[in-house]
């Protein structure tokens, strides 16, 4: 089993507040990266019925980041070249909603943030 601690409860609070409101565009909750890999995720939401199934902003390093679900322990499975694990960016802040993040990282063909 893949130890899923990466996210705190005040994560996963709000990423299910996020889930069940009304309003669909909102800023991401915590950024994932892998420290010696290209990926990165900026998730946003959990699925209410699966806390494993996460939307957000996918990057997995090949030029085209794509909005979608995600299965958190997949990610966690990911592994760069060194076989480091995921990381999480204990400095990152959302300043915009996560349509900008998209669009930019479609122009960029990879996750700015």
């Amino acid at each position: 089993m893949v130890d899923t601690s990466i996210l705190t409860v005040e994560d996963r609070v709000a990423l299910l507040v996020n889930a069940l409101a009304p309003e669909r565009d909102h800023k991401p909750v915590v950024k994932l990266f892998t420290p010696d890999a290209s990926a990165t995720w900026l998730l946003s939401e959990c699925d209410p019925d699966e806390p494993d199934r996460l939307f957000g902003l996918c990057d997995l390093g090949l030029g085209y980041p794509e909005l979608g679900f995600v299965s958190l322990s997949e990610i966690l499975e990911v592994r760069g070249r060194l076989g480091l694990p995921v990381e999480r960016d204990q400095h990152f802040i959302a300043k915009k909603p996560l349509s900008a993040y998209a669009a930019l990282a479609r122009a960029k063909g990879r996750i700015v943030a």
